[in-house]
């Protein structure tokens, strides 16, 4: 597990959550409701960890919609800051550029 998405689902927990301009655009353009994106993050699994990135860490997490679909959700923190859990985007990944169980990328 990553410190970072301990730290993102502690913050959901406690509803301290927000969504980029950029989130909403794309769970707009993939047809994926903020509150499942939201409350997927409790059974996420971890994909990609960013620790040390530069607005702040952040990871990339797989979900599910309520239909069972797979969504890839980017959540961050701001650096310097203990808060709030941040979706920076999501989407639905291309299998084409997914392995089957869309954890790992196709090179």
């Amino acid at each position: 597990m990553s410190d970072t998405l301990d730290r993102v689902q502690r913050l959901v927990r406690q509803r301290r959550v927000e969504i980029s301009d950029h989130g909403y655009d794309e769970l707009a353009d993939d047809g994926i409701l903020a509150h499942e994106a939201i409350a997927g993050v409790g059974t996420s699994v971890l994909v990609e960890d960013y620790p040390s990135a530069t607005k702040g860490p952040s990871v990339l997490v797989l979900e599910h919609d309520s239909a069972g679909q797979p969504i890839h959700v980017v959540w961050g923190i701001p650096a310097g800051g203990d808060g709030p859990a941040v979706l920076i985007t999501a989407y639905r990944p291309d299998p084409a550029r997914w392995s089957a169980d869309y954890k790992v990328r196709v090179k």
